[in-house]
């Protein structure tokens, strides 16, 4: 599987700077909801001027006159055309679950197959409604009140806010890119070998080790953002479990001989609280003589190794 890799140093290779995270912008202000369960509330949209005038331009009385119905027709045919416009409203639930996972509820009606851009503090990703304009998407939290932003391709975006009262429980790292750039995060748990219980990573078994491994975001998309986040039970550390954490990138043809760029995020305790800090990556791969092989980046994210604290 990866027999071949390249151990990198901290060296000119890399090129590590704190940063803020990716900011999150969107085409319009959006919409807050603070609930544990949440349903963002569909935009009041008005009904078509066309259809006003239409309604009653073109009323022809074939008989004695009669003044009661028309008005009527006109305003049931009105009240018709706006509640078809709310249903292609974009609409996000959000509810937590254990874990510190948060389960996004996605609905689009009329936007099947479109692309969507989830933003959660400062982790982005882009996925794509299915036929039905419909998406479900489980995230792992990165605040105790995370707040989500669905952003479409087209239109106004929608927010959820839940609570995720576990995240003490979790320590987090997570990863995130443009693009198919090879990146892929491995987690070797108690200095496991690579294919051991233990390793895990976004092919292993998801049994194989007590942390797990999401990767987030659609590759088939055009300049895709993805993510990959590993999630470890602090319990398990208090036990005396240590983790060790490494960044790996395969050469290929895509990102060969290129610089790549990418974004770590580390979430852990620190005075009680869980804390997110960021990095920006820089990474020159090597030419393509080299595709097949992995380019191992050790000490770009912490280890798990808080044992006794």
């Amino acid at each position: 599987m990866m027999d071949k890799r390249i151990l990198i140093l901290s060296s000119g290779t890399v090129a590590c700077a704190l940063g803020i995270g990716f900011f999150m912008q969107q085409s319009a202000a959006p919409r807050i909801y603070e609930t544990p369960e949440i349903s963002a509330a569909s935009v009041q949209v008005p009904a078509d001027p066309d259809l006003s005038e239409l309604t009653i331009e073109n009323i022809t009385l074939t008989s004695v006159p009669h003044e009661g119905p028309a008005p009527q027709q006109a305003e049931t045919v009105q009240a018709e055309a706006v509640v078809a416009k709310d249903d292609c409203a974009l609409s996000v639930a959000a509810n937590a679950l254990p874990g510190a996972m948060v389960k996004l509820d996605v609905s689009a009606p009329c936007q099947a197959g479109k692309r969507l851009t989830v933003h959660h503090q400062g982790m982005m990703f882009t996925v794509a409604l299915d036929d039905a304009g419909h998406l479900t998407q489980e995230v792992p939290a990165l605040a105790t009140s995370a707040v989500f932003i669905i952003e479409p391709q087209d239109g106004m975006a929608e927010v959820a806010v839940v609570p995720v009262p576990d995240l003490s429980e979790i320590d987090r790292v997570a990863l995130q890119w443009t693009g198919n750039s090879g990146f892929e995060i491995h987690a070797r748990e108690n200095g496991a070998d690579y294919g051991a219980p233990g390793h895990v990573w976004h092919g292993s078994d998801p049994a194989s080790g007590m942390g797990h491994m999401v990767r987030l975001g659609d590759d088939s998309q055009l300049a895709p953002r993805l993510a990959e986040v590993y999630s470890f039970p602090r319990a398990a550390e208090q036990a005396g479990e240590t983790v060790e954490i490494s960044v790996e990138a395969e050469i290929t043809a895509i990102n060969c001989g290129r610089d790549v760029e990418a974004q770590a995020l580390t979430l852990h305790r620190a005075g009680g609280q869980s804390k997110l800090q960021t990095r920006d990556l820089t990474l020159a791969i090597p030419d393509c003589a080299a595709k097949g092989d992995f380019l191992v980046l050790n000490n770009l994210l912490e280890n798990l190794k808080i044992a006794s604290n």
